[in-house]
C-alpha cells in the first residue's frame, strides 16, 4: 500500500534519533578520544575494533528477540519506546571524561562505548525491521528508506552544526565538560525523535511468529545468497565510511588549516546527503534501484578521486567536492537498506524462511564490523603516518590524513560497484515475480 508523507516522515525521525549517536561516533569519537579524552590514536583504534566484536553476540540475539516479540504495539515498534531513554543516558556517559589515570580512562572508555553500542543495537535493529513491516511494496520500501536517510542526515546536520558550538558554549574552554553537556542536549532530541516515530507509525505487515530456534533463523539468513551480497557491499563500504568520517575533523583542522570550519564542513556534507536522499525518492520511481546504486558508486569514486587532488589552500573547492561526495553517497545508502527486506522476501520464496529482524541484525552486524575495522584502521594509520594531537603535522602525517579521507571511500565505492554485478533482485526480477514467470 501507499504510505502517507506523515508516516514516512515519522519513520524517518527514528533515524534522526539514531544518527545523533551514529554520526557523533563516526565523525567525532576518534577526535574526542585522542584530543579531548586523552588516549592515543592506536589505543582508540583498537578499542573501536575490540568492542565491536561484542556485536557478533548482541546483534543476532537482538534480531531473534525482536522477531519473537508480541505486544499490543506490534513486534518492532515498542523498542522505540522501551530503549529510548537508556540510549540517551549511555550516549552522555560515553562522552564524559572521568578524572582518573589514563589506564582507568581506557577501561571507562571500553565499558561506556560497549554499553552505548549495545543500546544502539537494541533500538536500531527493531527500528530497521519496522521499515519492512510498514508495507510490502518494494518501491514504497525504497521511498520509505529515502525519507529515512534524508531524516538521518537531518540528525547528522544537527550533530555537525551543534556539536562544536555546544562544546564551546557549555565548556567555556573546557572541552571535556563541553562534550558531556553537548551530548545531554543531543540525547534529549534523540529521545523525542524515537517517541514520535513510535507514535505515528504502524506495523501493517502482520506475520505469525513461527516457533523455530534461533539457530534456524540464523541458518535461514546464511543460506540467502542475495543477503550475502548486500552484507558484503555494506561491510566494505562502511569500512571506508568510518575511515572518512573519523578523519574528517583532522582533515579540516590539520590539512585545510581551518579548525573553526569543522562544523561548517560537516554540515555541508550532511546537506549534500539530504539532497542525495531526496533525489533518490524521486529517481526510484522511474529507474531500477540496482542501476541507481551502480551510478551512485561511480559518482562517489569520481568525486573522491577529485577531492584527493584538491590543494590545501582551495578550501571552498574542497567544500563543493565534499558536498558532491555525500550527494552520491546518499543516493546509494537508502536503496542499500531497502534491499534487506527484499532479500528476506527472496529467502521466503527460495528457501521457505526469511526472518526479517534476523536478516536486519545480520546486515547491521556487517555494517558494525565495517565501522569497527574502519575505525581501527583510522587510528592505526594516523599513528603510522606520525600524527600527534594538537600540534602542526608533518608533511607525511598531513598527506596521510588526505589519503584516508579521500582515497578510502573511492576504493570502497569501486568494490561495492563490482559486488553489485552479482545482485539479481532488480526491477526485472520483481516483474517476473509479480507476473509469476519462472526465472
Amino acid at each position: 500500500m501507499k504510505l502517507t508523507i506523515k508516516e514516512k516522515l515519522a519513520y524517518g525521525l527514528g533515524d534522526t534519533g539514531s544518527n545523533i549517536v551514529f554520526q557523533v561516533v563516526i565523525i567525532y569519537m576518534m577526535f574526542f578520544y585522542t584530543d579531548v579524552f586523552g588516549i592515543s590514536a592506536a589505543a582508540a583504534g583498537t578499542l573501536m575494533l575490540v568492542v565491536r566484536l561484542f556485536d557478533a553476540i548482541t546483534d543476532p540475539l537482538m534480531g531473534a528477540l525482536a522477531d519473537r516479540t508480541n505486544s499490543r504495539w506490534g513486534r518492532y515498534r515498542p523498542y522505540l519506546l522501551w530503549i529510548a531513554i537508556p540510549y540517551g543516558v549511555l550516549a552522555v556517559l560515553a562522552f564524559t571524561t572521568p578524572d582518573t589515570s589514563e589506564a582507568n580512562k581506557l577501561i571507562y572508555a571500553y565499558v561506556t562505548y560497549a554499553l552505548m553500542m549495545t543500546a544502539y543495537t537494541a533500538i536500531n535493529i527493531p527500528y530497521s525491521a519496522l521499515g519492512g513491516m510498514l508495507t510490502r511494496d518494494t518501491q514504497e520500501r525504497a521511498s520509505v528508506q529515502a525519507w529515512r536517510f534524508a531524516m538521518a542526515k537531518v540528525g547528522g546536520v544537527m550533530v555537525a552544526a551543534l556539536t562544536f558550538p555546544l562544546v564551546t558554549y557549555f565548556g567555556e574552554g573546557n572541552k571535556q565538560l563541553g562534550f558531556s553537556l553537548a551530548m545531554v542536549v543531543l540525547s534529549v532530541i534523540a529521545v523525542l525523535c524515537f517517541v514520535a516515530c513510535f507514535a505515528f507509525t504502524k506495523e501493517r505487515v502482520v506475520e505469525v511468529a513461527k516457533k523455530v530456534s534461533i539457530k534456524s533463523d540464523i541458518l535461514a539468513v546464511l543460506r540467502n545468497d542475495q543477503w550475502w551480497i548486500m552484507a558484503a557491499v555494506t561491510f566494505f563500504l562502511l569500512i571506508t565510511v568510518a575511515m572518512r568520517g573519523g578523519v574528517t575533523p583532522y582533515y579540516v583542522t590539520y590539512y585545510l588549516g581551518q579548525e573553526s570550519l569543522v562544523s561548517s564542513f560537516v554540515t555541508t556534507s550532511m546537506v549534500g546527503g539530504i539532497c542525495g536522499a531526496l533525489f533518490t525518492g524521486w529517481a526510484i520511481k522511474t529507474i531500477c534501484k540496482v542501476k541507481l546504486m551502480k551510478f551512485a558508486c561511480l559518482g562517489v569514486a569520481a568525486a573522491n578521486f577529485i577531492l584527493f587532488n584538491v590543494p590545501a589552500d582551495m578550501v571552498y573547492v574542497a567544500f563543493i567536492i565534499n558536498f558532491m561526495t555525500q550527494f552520491f553517497h546518499m543516493i546509494f545508502i537508502p536503496i542499500l537498506f531497502s534491499t534487506i527486506p527484499d532479500t528476506a522476501d527472496y529467502g521466503k520464496e527460495k528457501n521457505g524462511a526469511g526472518p526479517m529482524a534476523m536478516g536486519i541484525s545480520g546486515h547491521l552486524l556487517s555494517l558494525k564490523f565495517g565501522i569497527a575495522i574502519g575505525g581501527a584502521l583510522t587510528g592505526w594509520l594516523l599513528s603510522f603516518y606520525g600524527y600527534q594531537a594538537n600540534v602542526i603535522q608533518t608533511e607525511t602525517a598531513s598527506n596521510g590524513i588526505v589519503t584516508i579521507f579521500s582515497l578510502s571511500p573511492a576504493i570502497g565505492a569501486l568494490i561495492a560497484f563490482g559486488l553489485l554485478h552479482f545482485y539479481k533482485l532488480n526491477q526485472a526480477w520483481y516483474l517476473k515475480k509479480e507476473g509469476n514467470i519462472d526465472e
